[in-house]
């Protein structure tokens, strides 16, 4: 029985983000709401990338940020994420080095322990057994009770794996996780079962299968799991004496719409033929006969249907169902033989691209959905369902991402380096202009015109002096005030009989004078503030005047620099890209030749196998043949 499959890095991502994980994508229970605060905002866009599901995108966003220290206050959280992504792709070894690493610097154990668990279920999905091992002794602790059943599950599962059923069992029933309800623990009560079955003792391992298989199911993954506990009880009393009518009452509950009824109807028919009972052995074995024949154990039944005729003495129908079987076989082999040959032309492969479309993102959580449409697609079936094709392909998948990604970035360099053309092109046309705006604008010169107006500005705020701060048309008339107090003078002087004129007029003038006076007088105080705030304001534009005029003489100097910093990274990248991209085209097509190859290695398998039943078949009919002659020379030899 294998782990049900997870979301990994989805359950991985409480853990990641607030060190408080559960396997919440399994289905078990929600995830814990917890508040994580996060200070950097280039971590924040890594996380944001990462719930969109675009972990690819995610992954290398992080990786610049940690390259620029960008993320400084979530180091450690970042190593864990990167950890966690590097492990949704299966790059386990490097997922290792970061774990191993971030428990060298005094991890929480919590989290270095869940991390260890992470790997080892991954480790052990890519068939790494001793690796997935290796990784579930470095857990020190006890995790929460959702990943602790997992990790029983997981350490019983590498125990079967090496033959120590015995062990297994005594992993299962020590944890206590085959007790109780809930999807986890009905796996571990099957896998314990199992394993106390295959440990030798029967009555216990029986007891706890048949247990679970005479359970209600109400969904199909119980009752998948019912029914194969009912397969397993009823192979199981086959290989015993004396226990065929007990393996038929087990094999009898399978249903016969279930992954698992071509099996237990093959069962079903042997248990009957196990007591000589051939004819009711036929029921199960006719039905099975008339299934898909690409099928494996209704191949079986075809040869098992003329066995059971030729024990009953019906040597013809006999006879029929072997010579029916053979012609069976082969064409069922020149089918294989049609697959084969498409196989190796690439047409698999090109139809599993097309009927299962790429995300934008890698993700080694990934898996084929659908079938191509190809001849004889049903042969396809098991292998598209195997794990060593599955991982295969995965890879041939990923390395096609890869080489769009590489495409991607080759024109993106052509673009990036024509904007960095325009940009030379742009600086080099707007220097001089530049630097003609600097000449008009002489920094120096208005510094000069600021101090003497700073200067100016004081004497009149100290001497109290009004008319430092009139306006223009109060300047006007103040001046005319003058001009008319000058005349006035000259014709007092001038002039005696116009004397008491003039001193009328005198009289006016002041009166204007002193109104004026006191308008600028009542003014003074706002207007004096009102030029101290304004000579301030200059006094911060020239400041930020000068820096401005710093770096854009600093510019000058650092433009050309980063302009040809950049053309250097750019042909460095050019250049990496050229050396990667056929690296990545020949892995492809090495990885395409490696699915083709698993494919045909099933495929001959399957001939092999039908060539084993046609055999068997053809030797079933010489006997035959062989009987019917011996019984007609034992009826010709009395009458010679």
């Amino acid at each position: 029985m294998a782990l049900r499959p997870s979301a990994l890095m989805r359950s991985l991502a409480p853990a990641l983000l607030a060190w408080a994980a559960l396997a919440h994508a399994a289905g078990d229970a929600p995830p814990p709401s917890v508040v994580h605060e996060v200070r950097d905002p280039h971590y924040g866009d890594t996380l944001f990338l990462y719930f969109q599901g675009r972990d690819f995108t995610a992954l290398t966003n992080l990786m610049v940020s940690q390259h620029f220290n960008r993320v400084s206050h979530h180091e450690e959280d970042a190593e864990v994420l990167r950890a966690g992504l590097l492990l949704s792709y299966g790059l386990h070894r490097e997922a290792a080095e970061i774990f191993e690493r971030l428990a060298s610097q005094g991890t929480a154990p919590a989290v270095r322990d869940r991390a260890w668990f992470y790997l080892a279920k991954i480790r052990y999905q890519r068939g790494l057994a001793d690796g997935a091992q290796q990784a579930l002794d470095r857990i020190q602790g006890r995790l929460e009770p959702d990943l602790q059943e997992e990790r029983v599950l997981l350490a019983a599962q590498l125990q079967m794996g090496r033959g120590d059923y015995a062990g297994a069992a005594a992993t299962l029933q020590d944890s206590g996780t085959a007790e109780g309800k809930g999807a986890r623990r009905l796996y571990a009560r099957f896998n314990l079962g199992v394993a106390l079955l295959r440990s030798g003792d029967d009555k216990r391992g029986t007891a706890l299968l048949d247990e679970i298989g005479r359970m209600s199911a109400p969904d199909e993954e119980t009752r998948s799991l019912r029914d194969r506990a009912n397969l397993a009880l009823g192979f199981s009393a086959l290989q015993q004496e004396q226990q065929s009518e007990a393996a038929g009452m087990y094999l009898q509950r399978v249903r016969l719409n279930g992954l698992q009824a071509s099996k237990a109807l093959l069962g079903f028919g042997w248990s009957y033929a196990a007591r000589q009972d051939y004819r009711h052995a036929l029921v199960p074995w006719g039905e099975l006969a008339s299934r898909d024949a690409g099928d494996t154990a209704a191949q079986e039944a075809r040869i098992a249907v003329g066995y059971a005729y030729a024990e009953l003495g019906a040597f013809g129908q006999a006879l029929e169902r072997y010579e029916a079987a053979v012609a069976d076989f082969d064409q069922e082999g020149r089918a294989i033989d049609e697959s084969i040959a498409s196989v190796r032309s690439g047409a698999l492969v090109s139809a599993l691209v097309e009927r299962n479309p790429e995300n934008e993102e890698m993700g080694w959580l990934w898996s084929l959905r659908s079938l191509p449409e190809l001849p004889h697609a049903a042969q396809l079936a098991p292998l598209l369902a195997g794990h060593e094709f599955q991982e295969a392909f995965k890879n041939y998948r990923d390395l096609r991402f890869l080489s769009r990604n590489l495409d991607g970035w080759n024109a993106n360099v052509v673009i990036y380096q024509d904007m960095i053309a325009n940009r030379r092109l742009a600086f080099e046309q707007r220097l001089p202009r530049v630097r003609e705006a600097a000449r008009e604008h002489n920094a120096a010169t208005v510094q000069q015109h600021v101090d003497t107006l700073s200067r100016d500005l004081a004497k009149a705020q100290e001497d109290s002096d009004g008319r430092a701060f009139a306006t223009t048309r109060e300047r006007e008339l103040m001046e005319r005030l003058d001009h008319v107090r000058q005349t006035l003078d000259r014709l007092g002087a001038a002039d005696p009989e116009i004397a008491a004129e003039v001193e009328h007029a005198r009289e006016r003038h002041r009166l204007a004078a002193g109104a004026l006076a006191w308008d600028v007088a009542r003014a003074y105080p706002d207007r004096a503030w009102q030029a101290q705030k304004s000579l301030n304001r200059i006094q911060s534009d020239m400041v930020r005047a000068s820096r401005a005029d710093a770096a854009l003489t600093q510019a000058q100097k650092d433009e050309p620099v980063r302009i040809a910093a950049f053309e250097k990274r750019l042909r460095e990248l050019e250049g990496r890209i050229k050396a990667l991209a056929p690296r990545v085209a020949a892995l492809t097509r090495e990885q395409q030749q490696a699915v083709q190859d698993i494919a045909v290695a099933s495929l001959q398998q399957r001939k092999e196998r039908l060539a084993i039943y046609a055999t068997q078949a053809r030797f079933a009919v010489a006997q035959i043949y062989d009987r019917a002659t011996m019984t007609r020379k034992g009826d010709d030899a009395p009458a010679r």
